[in-house]
């Protein structure tokens, strides 16, 4: 009775909190790449390159290290954006226009080959809401506006932040929305945010779970739902690139490669 009891009990148990059978991936038969390279993207439109102005490079040096192994992986134009948050990097358009100078002549001294430009992203707050008056935005190209905000918990004035950025001219892109956990509850809030008229932004460092699988798995269920209109790599350090130097070389790669991004319009 005692072994019936044990062996039925088990069973419930096993089927409740077993491991589930994996989801078979329409990328399962590709190959695995061989050579780490992102060429395919051509453009990457989030990073954290400029030095000493926020949480990304902190020296020149570094700045050149992590400018030249995204041109071994591929890339030909990097669009680095720089954090403007008052509290913690209150980076104006002059401490960033300043910075890229520096490093787009030391980029050509260095000889190394690719084209760097800079853009921002904004953190929605009443200071982004004042800054949309007082003076044009960094854009990422034409209008479009790198913006992000609180992971935990939704901005009061994330609507009005978006109406007002749509009614100054200018188009949002909503970067890393996978990371959004106040989102997961209710996938149709991404629906929403392309309602209103902006892109999302994946990044691909969420692809290769980075961040934990419980966002990988968003950022795979956005995917799959065709949410997704720019990828990049938010890339700030060494660490970030070897990430995405592993990521090229699995079939993770295929995922990226696979969707039909914006980026090389770039």
């Amino acid at each position: 009775m005692a072994d019936g009891i044990f062996l039925y009990l088990s069973g419930m148990f096993a089927r409740l909190f077993g491991r589930r059978r994996k989801e078979q991936s329409p990328y399962d038969h590709l190959p695995v790449p061989e050579t780490a390279s992102w060429a395919l993207l051509g453009a990457d439109m989030h990073s954290h390159f400029l030095p000493g102005i926020d949480d990304g490079a902190k020296t020149t040096e570094d700045s050149l290290a992590l400018l030249r192994t995204m041109a071994e992986m591929g890339y030909k134009t990097i669009i680095t954006t720089p954090h403007v948050f008052i509290d913690y990097y209150p980076n104006t358009r002059e401490t960033i226009t300043n910075a890229l100078t520096t490093m787009q002549q030391l980029v050509k001294e260095h000889n190394i080959d690719i084209e760097l430009r800079a853009a921002a992203e904004y953190y929605i707050d009443d200071y982004f809401m004042q800054l949309i008056d007082r003076e044009p935005l960094l854009t990422i190209q034409k209008n479009e506006v790198l913006v992000e905000f609180s992971m935990m918990i939704e901005p009061p004035n994330l609507a009005e932040a978006i109406f007002k950025l749509k009614t100054s001219g200018y188009k949002p892109i909503i970067a890393h929305p996978e990371r959004y956990v106040f989102f997961h509850r209710d996938l149709g809030r991404y629906q929403e945010l392309k309602d209103r008229g902006c892109y999302l932004q994946l990044n691909m460092l969420s692809i290769a779970g980075y961040y934990g699988q419980h966002i990988k798995a968003v950022a795979e269920k956005l995917l799959s739902m065709g949410m997704y209109d720019y990828c990049g790599s938010d890339a700030h350090h060494e660490k970030h690139l070897s990430v995405l130097r592993a990521m090229a070389c699995s079939r993770d790669y295929h995922k990226i490669t696979g969707y039909p991004f914006l980026n090389s319009r770039l």
